[in-house]
């Protein structure tokens, strides 16, 4: 099953500011709080019994636990960071498994802009003093928050525009 518009339009007002909470967050101090992910869960556990059919809610919280399983995993071995694993988990129940192949390109997308995006201002003395200070400006990781927060941002927007 593919996301509905119904759907989406109830998520979209309480999940798009975490999304933005978590991109700002992981680009100034690199982390992601575990505040946002918590209430990332809970928003869905409150507004998803009223955005999704009974019978698809326990669904959706099993990609909250096969992502955590996942990314658990993916941290252990060094490819993610803790707060990636934790927050793609909380993003997920949001999510129609229907839409897999399309979250996948979604995602593909905002991560190559979020990449270039950062990498050009992270070159630009110009542009980075708009954020003085923002510690992913001075390593080598790359803030996955930006990308994670913008693709759950960008399937709600346009599930709420175009969804069945």
């Amino acid at each position: 099953m593919a996301i509905t518009a119904w759907s989406a339009q109830w998520f979209l007002p309480f999940a798009l500011p975490i999304c933005i909470w978590v991109a700002w967050n992981d680009m100034k101090f690199m982390k992601i709080p575990n505040k946002a992910v918590v209430a990332l869960t809970v928003i869905f556990l409150v507004v998803g019994l009223v955005a999704l059919p009974l019978a698809e809610y326990p669904w959706r919280l099993l990609h909250l636990v096969v992502i955590l399983a996942i990314g658990f995993g993916l941290n252990l071995i060094g490819s993610i960071g803790a707060g990636d694993a934790k927050f793609a988990a909380a993003m997920a129940p949001f999510m129609a498994l229907g839409d897999l192949r399309n979250i996948f390109y979604l995602f593909a997308a905002v991560l190559l802009a979020a990449v270039l995006t950062h990498r050009a201002f992270k070159r630009s003395d110009r542009l980075r003093a708009l954020a003085p200070g923002w510690k992913s400006w001075t390593t080598r990781d790359f803030p996955m928050g930006l990308a994670l927060g913008g693709t759950l941002a960008f399937y709600l927007i346009l599930g709420a525009l175009f969804g069945n």
